[in-house]
């Protein structure tokens, strides 16, 4: 059975930072890309980063990018996403996915999505 678990979040003040993880298990984590991804209230869900199997290929949006890092740990079969410099627009539920075809931000290219995890950032 196909499980992503994410954990991490919470509530942090804005300039703050917050570590999420994904653990990943039913499938070979480490022949997948993976992807985090972030849905607002009122929103649709969007793109936040990806990062290729082998961990050499990284990809952010342009709102993430130099304060969003992602990683991860093909032997503990988790990724994570470092988030620092917090802006209260980064408040959502955050998710990550498994892509058996390539690092990208196409949510139609991940086959297997976690139950996310709350993000809530005060101003």
């Amino acid at each position: 059975q196909v499980q992503l678990v994410e954990s991490g979040g919470g509530l942090v003040q804005a300039g703050g930072s917050l570590r999420l993880s994904c653990a990943a298990s039913g499938f070979t984590f480490s022949r997948y890309h993976m992807g985090w991804f972030r849905q607002a209230p009122g929103k649709e869900r969007e793109f936040v980063a990806a990062i290729s199997w082998s961990g050499d290929i990284t990809y952010y949006s342009d709102s993430v990018k130099g304060r969003f890092t992602a990683s991860r740990d093909n032997a503990k079969n988790t990724v994570y996403l470092q988030m620092n410099s917090l802006k209260p627009e980064d408040t959502a539920v955050y998710y990550c996915a498994a892509s058996p075809g390539g690092v990208t931000r196409e949510t139609k290219s991940y086959d297997y999505w976690g139950q996310g995890t709350q993000v809530t950032v005060s101003s």
